[in-house]
């Protein structure tokens, strides 16, 4: 399936390190302030693209909006990490890209994506988390699992727009088939780069001890908790404001602090 994805990044000489941003579970590329974001890393010297998941429910014509729900329902990890490569293999060779200077950052479920892929792929020289999930099994338990199992399917209502988004059981089955693949522990464990988890002190969706299983499972590493702040880090869908809120413009300061930093 093809899916949508941008880059904001300055004029410049030089060429710029890539930092690609990976959106969480019911995230989407342009969600509240992700665009302010990039227009503050892009600022400070980078060359950052985010992008739509293929199966995260948005389409080509409709990309801010859940258009696609049986998409969504398709969807599972092995297409993430492959969409995520296919990102990489893209942007790494545009002409103003330092391909040698490759940071992840993803947020919530993205960052279990991304602590995976920066394991695997040797092209990606940091890793940054926000709000991360430290394991990818957060399937329905106990009597929830064997009606999804039975039923092939289960739905979460969008607390946002009140849609029920469907599940269908092949994305467990996925996940059952590559659970090796799959071990966000085994993962950190075989990090060979720098890496940067930040937490939001109140995140009630993800909680902090995730962040802290990361940084304790991954050698060459830092933890960063935002105080009084949860999941999205003060930002929310839709975004009014111009600027961002100030606990998402700390938690960016030290992403461009830690990406500097040689």
């Amino acid at each position: 399936m093809e899916f949508l994805a941008d880059a904001i990044f300055p004029e410049s000489e030089d060429k710029l390190p890539l930092l690609i941003f990976v959106h969480g579970y019911k995230g989407y590329k342009d969600w509240g302030t992700w665009e302010l974001i990039g227009e503050k890393f892009a600022k400070a010297g980078f060359y950052f693209v985010k992008f739509n998941m293929s199966h995260n429910g948005t389409t080509l014509e409709d990309p801010n909006n859940f258009a696609n729900l049986e998409a969504f329902g398709q969807n599972n990890f092995s297409k993430e990490l492959a969409d995520l490569e296919i990102v990489i293999d893209y942007f790494k060779v545009q002409k103003e890209v330092d391909s040698e200077n490759i940071t992840l950052i993803g947020h919530s479920r993205g960052g279990g994506i991304s602590v995976i892929k920066s394991s695997e792929n040797k092209n990606i020289t940091k890793l940054i988390t926000l709000a991360s999930i430290s394991t990818l099994d957060r399937f329905p338990k106990n009597e929830d699992f064997e009606n999804w199992k039975n039923d092939g399917i289960y739905f979460i209502e969008n607390a946002r727009t009140k849609q029920k988004m469907p599940h269908y059981f092949q994305f467990f089955e996925d996940y059952e088939n590559n659970k090796e693949r799959f071990d966000v522990k085994k993962a950190c464990e075989n990090l060979t780069i720098p890496a940067l988890f930040i937490h939001g002190s109140k995140d009630e969706s993800v909680t902090i001890d995730h962040s802290e299983n990361l940084h304790q499972w991954t050698k060459d590493s830092q933890f960063k908790i935002i105080e009084n702040t949860a999941h999205t880090f003060g930002a929310k869908e839709p975004w009014e404001s111009d600027s961002l809120p100030k606990e998402l413009d700390e938690v960016v300061e030290i992403c461009i602090d830690f990406i500097k930093k040689k």
